[in-house]
């Protein structure tokens, strides 16, 4: 008997989004990107099986408003995942760092206090062009990801 033979693996990803509700908070600051995303986001959902009427869209002022309404979706437990969008995008100031920091971490609270996985696609980028050329793709990656984690917490002990 070898040493692997005693150890049990959860690592099958499942992108099957039937019967999952998931919850998406966008912002509404830099529309044009926040738009881009969602609708990336909810076209990959849909595409992995997540029905229409199980997605629910919340929308806030700016991203930093977006860990207090995951957080109240994460309380209602009407949800299997969350997914968090919006885009901060560098200024001339300070005000950057700090919203990018205090939203990041605010998310990451909410996911862990919950329980409930939540797939952070707030771009932080240095100008418009770089967060309209990733909206796209991070988009998609917020729908794989919060159907992968719903499914793997419903079969990890």
């Amino acid at each position: 008997m070898s040493h692997n033979d005693s150890i049990t693996a959860v690592h099958n990803i499942n992108l099957d989004g039937q019967g999952l509700r998931i919850g998406i908070v966008m912002s509404r600051f830099n529309p044009n990107v926040g738009e881009g995303l969602l609708s990336a986001c909810i076209e990959e959902l849909r595409a992995l099986g997540v029905a229409p009427a199980a997605i629910q869209i919340a929308t806030v002022p700016g991203a930093i408003e977006i860990p207090l309404a995951l957080q109240r979706l994460a309380r209602s437990s009407q949800f299997d995942a969350l997914v968090a969008l919006g885009a901060v995008i560098r200024g001339e100031t300070y005000h950057f760092e700090l919203v990018s920091n205090e939203m990041g971490a605010g998310i990451s609270r909410v996911m862990l206090n919950s329980g409930l996985p939540i797939a952070n696609g707030v771009l932080t980028t240095e100008d418009d062009d770089q967060a309209i050329k990733r909206m796209q793709g991070k988009g998609r990656d917020c729908a794989r990801t919060a159907v992968e984690m719903a499914n793997l917490l419903k079969v990890l002990p």
